[in-house]
C-alpha cells in the first residue's frame, strides 16, 4: 500500500507511520512541524514539509490518512478562525488532492468534542452538540467528507476518536491529560484537575487507534466511533497514573474550562461489527507504556 499521512510528525500520526512501515507499506509524511517533531518520523518514510491548506500531489497513492489538525480545544476557543482554517479549509484541500488521485481519505475526527454532553454511550447517529469551535470545525470537516462520498461516490471514512493517549503525546496540550499527569507525578510535581474530577472520558491507547486506522482502509465510507466503550472519570485516571508511577498523590482542583464537557461516552459497536476492530489495551497497561516513554 502507498499511503500519505498528514500530521505524520505528530503523536498519533508518527505511531501510525511506524505501524505502516512495519507492514512494508510505502509511506509519505506531510507535516508543517507547527506541533509535530521531525525526530518522530522514521527514516524509512518520505518526509515533505508542507501546509495541508496548500494541497499536494497524491498521484499514485492508495490512501491518505488525514491526521493534521489544530487539535487543542482551548486554542480553538481563543483562535476560532485559525482553527477553522486548519480543520475545515485544510480538510477540503486534502479532499481535493485525494479526488484528483483517486485515493481514499481516512479522517481523524473527535467523539467528545462533536457529541457534546452525553446521556449515555453515544452511537454514530446520536444528536451532535459540539461545545467548542474545535468540535464545530471537526463536524464541518466530517460533512465535507460525507458530501464527497455522495457527490463523487468515494469511500472516505470518518473515525471519531475518544481521548487518545500513549507514547509521544506531548504533555503540553489539554487533550494530553494522561501524559500531563504522568510527567508531573514522575517528577514529583503537583497536578491539577479542571472541574470536579467526575467528568468522564473514553481513554483509548494510541496503538489501538492505529489498528483502527489501518482497519478502515477499504471499508465502506461511513462514520465509526473509536474508543474502549468504557467511561473513566478524570479522578480515576489520576489515581491510575499515580498507581503506575508508584506514588500516593492528591491533585488540586481548579474551575472547569470553557468548552469542556462533563460526560463523554462512546458506543463502539459499529467499528466492531464493520471493521472487525476493538480496543485491546487495558488502561493501566497503556499508562505503563506511556510512562516508559515519559521517562525516556
Amino acid at each position: 500500500m502507498r499511503a500519505v499521512v498528514t500530521g505524520g510528525a505528530g503523536f498519533i500520526g508518527s505511531n501510525l507511520v511506524d505501524a505502516l512501515l512495519a507492514r512494508g507499506d510505502d509511506v509519505t509524511v506531510i507535516d508543517d512541524l507547527s506541533s509535530g517533531k521531525r525526530e518522530n518520523i522514521a527514516r524509512q518514510a518520505t518526509f515533505v514539509v508542507a501546509d495541508i491548506r496548500d494541497g499536494f500531489d497524491a498521484t499514485g497513492f492508495d490512501v491518505i490518512f488525514h491526521l493534521a489538525a489544530q487539535a487543542d480545544v482551548q486554542t480553538s476557543v481563543r483562535e476560532p478562525t485559525h482553527d477553522a482554517e486548519v480543520n475545515v479549509v485544510g480538510t477540503i484541500a486534502v479532499l481535493e488532492s485525494a479526488q484528483r488521485a483517486g485515493a481514499q481519505v481516512i479522517f481523524s475526527s473527535t467523539g467528545g468534542a462533536i457529541y457534546g454532553e452525553c446521556d449515555g454511550p453515544a452511537t454514530e447517529a446520536a444528536t451532535l452538540r459540539p461545545m467548542s469551535p474545535y468540535g464545530i470545525a471537526k463536524l464541518c470537516a466530517e460533512q465535507y467528507l460525507l458530501g464527497w462520498n455522495r457527490i463523487h461516490e468515494t469511500k472516505n471514512v470518518v473515525l471519531r476518536f475518544g481521548n487518545v493517549f500513549g507514547p509521544r503525546q506531548e504533555p503540553t496540550l489539554e487533550g494530553g491529560v494522561a501524559s500531563i499527569f504522568l510527567e508531573r507525578l514522575a517528577a514529583g510535581q503537583p497536578t491539577t484537575i479542571f472541574g470536579d474530577g467526575l467528568q468522564t472520558r473514553d481513554f483509548v491507547f494510541v496503538g489501538d487507534v492505529v489498528d483502527a486506522l489501518v482497519a478502515a482502509v477499504g471499508a465502506p465510507g461511513d462514520i465509526y466511533n473509536v474508543g474502549t466503550g468504557v467511561e473513566t472519570t478524570v479522578t480515576q485516571l489520576h489515581e491510575a497514573c499515580a498507581s503506575v508511577v508508584g506514588i500516593a498523590s492528591e491533585p488540586t482542583f481548579a474551575p472547569a474550562r470553557l468548552g469542556d464537557v462533563q460526560r463523554s461516552a462512546l458506543d463502539v459497536s459499529r467499528a466492531a461489527r464493520v471493521l472487525d476492530w476493538h480496543a485491546r489495551t487495558p488502561l493501566e497497561d497503556g499508562l505503563r507504556r506511556t510512562l516508559e516513554w515519559v521517562r525516556g
